[in-house]
């Protein structure tokens, strides 16, 4: 199992919105809860689990910076990059006014830029 405790992610994106936005992630055992803020995001949480593999399910919610309130669910799939840091393939859906399904790319960043979610 991966131990994502402590990293930080943000999005492989040209999208300057969505690319400024680092979330941190938290893990005891197989339970997984993070962080998120940058961009067009006010703050964002994630709760759920890690599976053996480093695979992730988890449930988000959202406030972006229009004031929208945006909630979903993920599954994460790991990869680990030569350099040791981790790739997350997300596929992602979203519930209710702003529904929509997508995948999405996260590394994990190498150097943490200062004011990044806390943990």
């Amino acid at each position: 199992m991966i131990d994502y405790d402590g990293r930080h992610f943000s999005p492989v994106t040209e999208d300057r919105g969505e690319s400024a936005r680092v979330a941190v992630y938290r893990q005891s055992g197989d339970l997984l809860w993070g962080q998120f803020s940058g961009g067009d995001t006010r703050r964002g949480t994630l709760t759920g689990l890690c599976d053996a593999d480093g695979s992730l399910r988890f449930a988000y919610s959202v406030v972006l910076g229009d004031g929208a309130v945006v909630s979903g669910r993920c599954r994460s799939v790991p990869t680990v990059l030569a350099d040791g840091r981790v790739r997350l393939t997300e596929t992602w859906e979203r519930y209710g006014d702003h529904a929509a399904e997508g995948v999405s790319i996260l590394e994990e960043l190498a150097e943490v830029p200062d004011g990044a979610a806390a943990s």
